[in-house]
Parts: C-alpha cells; structure tokens; sequence
C-alpha cells in the first residue's frame, strides 16, 4: 500500500515534512513507495523530486509546473487533468537521468530551441533504461522526445505537436533515437516538426501503430538494424518511409495516403522485407529503390502514383511477387540494361494496364508482362520526345519490338503476372 506523504506547497516543504521524513524511517514500512501530491507552482516539483525516493510516485496537480528538470531517480510522475511542465522556452523541459522512470498524463512544452544542444520537451540520456513516457501531450518543443542512448524504453500513446514557426531544416523531429536497443514506439500520433519519428545507429526497435502527419518523412531509418515498422499510418507527409543505410528491417502494415514525393524509399536497404503495405494518393514515386540489395517486396498495394517503382542503381537479387500495380501512369521505372524477373515460384504481380488473358483459368496471364520498352527509354533520357509518342516513328518501332522481342532492352519481366490483384491491406479496400 502507498503512502500519502503530505502535500507540497509554497516553495518549501508543507510544516513537519522533515519530522514526518525522520519518524518514517523507523516504521516497518519505512521502504515501501510512496505518493507525493505536488501543487503547481515554482520550484515545487524540482523540491519534490529532491525529496521522493526510488519507487516514488509524483502526483501532479493541475496548473503549470516549472521544466528545466532532472529525474536522477527512479520515480514515476503522474499527471491529473490540466498538469502541466513547462520549460520556459530553454533547453530541456524534463530530462531522464536515471532508470525505470515514468512520465504519464503529462503536458510538457516550451523547450529551448537549438538543435545543437538537442533541446527537448522529454530527453533520455544513456542511464534512463527502460523509461515509459505514455499518455502525455507535447507541445511547442523543438524535438519532443529523443531517447539517446537508453536500452528497452518505450514510448506509448502520446500526442506530440512539433513547431511551425521554423524553417523546416531547423525544426527537431517528434521522436528521435539515437543508440537505443529494444525500444518501442507505439500508438503515438505525431504532427509538426521535420520527421515523425528518427532513428539512426540503432537496433531491435519496434515502431508500430503511430500516426504521422504534415511532417517531411514519416519513418526515417538511417544505419538501424533487426527492427520494425509495422501498421503506422503516414499522411500528406513529403514522404512516407525512408529506409537508409539499414538491414534486416521488417515493413509490414503501413500505410501512406497522399504523400507528395515517395511512399516508400530504400537507399543502401539490403535483406529487409516490405509486405502487405499500401502506398495512395497520388504521390510522385510509390516506390523508390535506390542501390538496395536482397529485399523482398511481397503482397504490397501501390495505387495512383506518377511511377509505381522506380529501380535504379544496380539494385540487385530484389523479389518482387504478389504485389498490385495500379492505376499507375508509368508502371514501372527501372533504370539498367539487366533483364530482371518479377515474379516468384510461379506467381507474378497484378498490373491494372496489362491486356491479357487467362485461356487455361489458372489465375495468371497467358503471356509474360514487360512494362518498359525502348520508347520508354527514350522518353526518360529525353522528356521532349513525349511530343512524339503518337508518332509513325514511334509507333512502328513499337510494332517492331512486338515482332522482334530481341529488340527489347533489358528490364523487367513478369513470367507469371496475376489476373485479378491480391486482397487489398486493411484502409484501402474500395
């Protein structure tokens, strides 16, 4: 059972507290946790967290709480409606400098604004192991929270509004990670600032069931590995997930929906697998793959997008099967003079623009699909031949490549592409 140690008020401790303290000390329960109730105002909580001890909780009143503050023990601080920790618009609202600390039903704003002292509303240094920061609002922080260098913390359930009023490459990010093996971030709905949520030189992370929103990329990987990105939702962001310098990422469930660049990007992405996620609304590229290696792209929607993929830069021993096109106005663009193979184990991809049958009804086209020809080619090493493309000329070596199927370039081929698509992942079925 919790103790109910009395309530702060003023500046200094409520009458007796010290009395109170020593006499405790000789109970039996002298080491149970006890419940310290904090009232608003200045220096009351800084005092509190002085005198709580390991396995505290801080309860926190309703009204406006002065930031600037250290948690150097393992404590948990609890908000009632209306509690509220500002930072005054310098450095760090609240910092975590010690392990097992929970920070719930809290707002926290005001944090300084420079990147280079990595100015936050929550920030979590290497000693703040398996932190919990759940249910709380950040508001008007440069970054809102940056867990640099913890082991096992999780991040749940937050509402984290980034700034506006800077020019996007000086704005902080909603979540930053920096080192922070095991961690999770999950349910979190993120909205302002540069990225939702970025992770550099990290491992085993789970990223799961956030929404992201007016922000520059959703999800943005960089030199992570053996982590995941699943069910997050990315809206009218420039770009949805970037995966970088990164292996063995699991991308399974996302959504982007009217993202303006890219749906999904992988530069330097090698061994990871993208299945069953959903890139709509008209973004530039539903897929970008830039030099990456080894990845399975398996049961994904990609609908509406000025290309469906873009393949370029010696990508390499990539499976791509299962997966919808369409809607597309250039299916595909892949930039190399190889002959690729789409499809898996005798199952293709469906593509909405593919005028096949299916003689023999066992679900697959009767001839293979080959998205781009040499007039393709043409017309991405010089955009100004689109004002030929009704032309004899053009037409007739189109006529040619039919008759004469040496005459194609290399690129892709399906051998076996579907005839209706795969079932559409959740939020996208029309």
């Amino acid at each position: 059972m919790k103790m109910l140690r009395p309530r702060l008020s003023g500046g200094v401790a409520a009458p007796g507290l010290a009395v109170w303290l020593a006499a405790s000390a000789a109970l039996p329960c002298a080491g149970a946790a006890s419940t310290l109730t904090v009232e608003a105002g200045h220096g009351r909580l800084a005092e509190a967290l002085t005198l709580a001890m390991p396995g505290d909780e801080l309860r926190l009143l309703a009204g406006v709480h002065r930031g600037g503050l250290i948690i150097g023990k393992s404590v948990e601080l609890n908000g009632e409606p209306g509690a509220v920790i500002d930072g005054g618009g310098e450095g760090r609202a609240v910092t975590v400098d010690a392990p097992d600390v929970t920070i719930r039903g809290i707002e926290v704003r005001g944090s300084g604004g420079l990147l280079e002292t990595e100015d936050a509303g929550i920030f979590i240094t290497p000693n703040g192991d398996r932190a919990l920061i759940a249910g709380n609002r950040l508001i008007g922080n440069l970054i809102g929270i940056y867990l640099k260098g913890p082991d096992d913390a999780r991040v749940v359930g937050n509402v984290i509004e980034g700034r506006r009023d800077l020019r996007l490459n000086e704005r902080g990010n909603g979540i930053q990670l920096w080192n922070t093996p095991g961690s999770i971030i999950e349910g979190n709905e993120i909205t302002g600032g540069r990225d939702g949520i970025f992770v550099t030189t990290s491992k085993r992370n789970i990223f799961r069931r956030n929404l992201l929103r007016d922000v520059r990329f959703g999800v943005h990987y960089m030199y992570t590995n053996d982590s995941e990105v699943s069910w997050n939702i990315s809206q009218g962001n420039h770009l949805g997930f970037a995966i970088m310098y990164s292996s063995h990422i699991l991308v399974t469930g996302n959504r982007s929906e009217g993202d303006r660049d890219h749906g999904i990007l992988l530069n330097y992405t090698n061994r990871s697998q993208f299945v069953g996620n959903a890139v709509t609304g008209g973004a530039q590229k539903c897929v970008f793959i830039y030099n990456a290696n080894r990845n399975v792209f398996r049961d994904n929607w990609f609908e509406g997008c000025g290309i469906g993929i873009h393949f370029t830069a010696g990508s390499e021993r990539n499976v791509i099967s299962g997966n919808a096109f369409l809607a597309n106005r250039t299916q595909v663009k892949y930039v190399g003079s190889r002959f690729v193979e789409w499809s898996e184990k005798g199952r293709g991809n469906y593509w909405s623009d593919n005028p096949a049958f299916d003689l023999n009804g066992d679900g697959l086209a009767d001839r293979p699909y080959k998205p781009n020809d040499l007039v393709d080619q043409l017309v991405w090493r010089h955009p100004s031949a689109k004002l030929l493309l009704t032309s004899p000329a053009l037409q007739v070596l189109r006529w040619g490549q039919s008759a004469f199927p040496a005459l194609y370039p290399g690129g892709v081929r399906d051998s076996a592409p579907l005839m209706l698509p795969p079932q559409a992942p959740a939020g996208t079925e029309r």
